[in-house]
């Protein structure tokens, strides 16, 4: 290879490497919209029979969570399995 060859590899390999990095700032980008959009919970008021309540709040307290935190993550699961039935 002469040197004039490897300038062009060289530069092409540079326009890649530029490619690649916009690629990857998008991404990023879309990754925080996308955890921004997360984090911007709804509120919903929930009414629970005090016996269900009671049976969530122990299933919380053996998992670690909060009430609330074992609400959303059963219906996370529910949800989740709702998707893979098909």
């Amino acid at each position: 290879m002469n040197e004039e060859e490897l300038r062009r590899r060289e530069e092409q390999l540079e326009a890649r490497l530029a490619r690649v990095a916009e690629l990857e700032d998008a991404v990023r980008q879309r990754e925080r919209a996308v955890k921004e959009k997360e984090k911007a919970k709804k509120q919903v008021l929930l009414r629970l029979s005090p016996s269900l309540w009671d049976e969530i709040a122990a299933w919380a307290e053996e998992d670690f969570r909060s009430i609330n935190a074992q609400i959303e993550f059963l219906l996370t699961e529910a949800v989740r399995s709702r998707r893979r039935k098909p």
